[in-house]
């Protein structure tokens, strides 16, 4: 009987739903970012999550219990060193879903799977913006370049004093 299996079986036996989801988190991990369809990637999110929870406390006990689920020795040691740093503050949802619309072929509803502190595009204020534009005027280079000289050096006298 079917009582209390209510996750996404994504039309697969066990074996071959636990080998997508392991061979998914090691590309998770080592690039940050993959493609795939929203109910891979929520089945993903399940499977991922407690996974990157154990990359907190690096303790041999956690490398041997995420590498049996995951088989592989880089994307456990990148998970342990750098991906462990980035989300040691962070109190769970270690990964984000966007949507992206529909596959041509199918119709299936495609997404990105990313982990978090990753994405520069939305952590803002680390080089992602881009700089405010610029105005051309009449005036020459030389006079509006010499209001712009002054100010440095007014405040490093100031801060002298």
């Amino acid at each position: 009987m079917r009582h209390n299996k209510k996750f996404n079986h994504l039309g697969r036996k066990k074996a071959h739903r636990d080998a997508l989801l392991a061979n998914m988190t090691i590309s998770l991990i080592m690039h940050k970012r993959i493609f795939t369809t929203l109910a891979k990637a929520k089945a993903l999110r399940m499977y991922a999550e407690p996974l990157i929870n154990r990359a907190k406390n690096d303790t041999m006990v956690n490398r041997r219990l995420v590498f049996s689920y995951l088989q592989n020795k880089e994307a456990i040691n990148e998970l342990f060193r750098e991906v462990s740093q980035k989300i040691a503050e962070r109190n769970g949802g270690y990964t984000r879903i966007l949507k992206t619309g529909n596959r041509l072929g199918d119709n299936a509803q495609m997404c990105f799977i990313e982990l978090v502190d990753y994405n520069e595009n939305m952590l803002g204020g680390k080089g992602a913006k881009k700089e405010g534009r610029t105005r051309r005027s009449r005036r020459s280079n030389k006079a509006a370049e010499a209001p712009k000289a002054e100010a440095p050096a007014a405040e490093a006298t100031e801060a002298a004093e």
